[in-house]
């Protein structure tokens, strides 16, 4: 019965949330390398700890006691470290734990005259206990449980959420389907007492994946914010995401992606340069798994990843 409630409950979610202005944004950033080269087409994944982030019924598909960090040099000063692990307890259930952390740097400290008075720092974090198991053979469910904090020089705030997964998988198809329902929540304490509560970045996302049978390659496809209201149907479609698996050897995979709404959202006058683009490396040394990937900002600029990961 707790499972036909959980799927319910999953469901009803979909349905009811709408978009709106929000904080804590640094949640939709791609902190896996893997999954940054794959333009964050990672909901449908079945192999990768950081699956954590992005659909917490994936680790009930993980095996053995996987662990992954990775590195985000952003924009400027903006670095953005993770770590997540995953773990079986017989009879139980698969659990999964990480961390998310975002620093913005220094920044110059002035009164309302313009005289310099010193400098402060800004940094987020979001730390993420999962849960998932079966809902019925093949298919899979989960769930997170976040805590959430962003602090601007002397003030800070704080959020509780949860994230909402399911995953199906059609193993002799090599077929992979993911749904998931991100960040539903609300603060617990504010920057200022006296404003108005902040909402938190929700993400309705569904997306598949498909290994193909007779080409080393695995394709992904996610639909983002699903839940952001558009002037018509078709552009709720709009923050797609596609992702490409190449394994060029037992210890070589190379990976593409493309994200529809970043290369929009940077296009500056008539070009996007190559926004939206992403790309990456894998390179398995014994049992370590190191990744690279890149994804464009246009003129912008360009973020860079990196990422190791194993089985503990």
């Amino acid at each position: 019965m707790n499972k036909v409630i959980f799927l319910s409950l999953t469901l009803i979610m979909f349905g009811r949330f709408s978009y709106s202005q929000n904080i804590y944004d640094f949640l939709r950033l791609d902190g896996s390398a893997r999954a940054g080269a794959l333009g964050g087409s990672f909901v449908a994944n079945n192999d990768d700890a950081d699956v954590i982030f992005y659909n917490p019924a994936g680790i009930e598909l993980l095996q053995g006691n996987p662990a992954s960090f990775s590195f985000v040099k952003h924009l400027m000063d903006i670095n953005l470290a993770s770590l997540s692990y995953s773990t079986e307890f017989e009879d139980i259930g698969r659990f999964g734990a990480a961390i998310k952390y975002i620093n913005y740097g220094n920044f110059q400290e002035a009164d309302e005259f313009g005289t310099r008075t010193g400098e402060f720092g800004a940094n987020e974090m979001a730390f993420v206990v999962g849960y998932a198991n079966n809902l019925d053979e093949n298919f899979y469910y989960g769930a997170n449980a976040k805590f959430i904090y962003s602090g601007i020089a002397d003030r800070s705030s704080t959020a509780m959420a949860v994230d909402l997964g399911l995953h199906y998988a059609i193993p002799d198809k090599n077929w992979n389907f993911g749904f998931a329902v991100l960040n539903i929540g609300g603060q617990i304490s504010k920057y200022y007492e006296t404003s108005a509560a902040e909402d938190l970045p929700l993400d309705v996302v569904i997306g598949v994946s498909k290994r193909l049978e007779n080409l080393p390659l695995r394709l992904s496809v996610d639909f983002h914010k699903l839940n952001q209201e558009r002037d018509d149907f078709i552009q709720r479609f709009k923050a797609f995401t596609v992702g490409a698996e190449f394994t060029l050897s037992k210890v070589l995979k190379l990976r593409l992606g493309y994200d529809n709404e970043r290369r929009s959202e940077f296009k500056i006058g008539s070009t996007a340069g190559i926004a939206g683009f992403n790309a990456g490396l894998g390179v398995k040394i014994s049992d370590y798994q190191f990744d690279y990937g890149y994804s464009s900002l246009g003129l912008v600029g360009g973020l860079h990843r990196i990422g190791i990961s194993t089985s503990l």
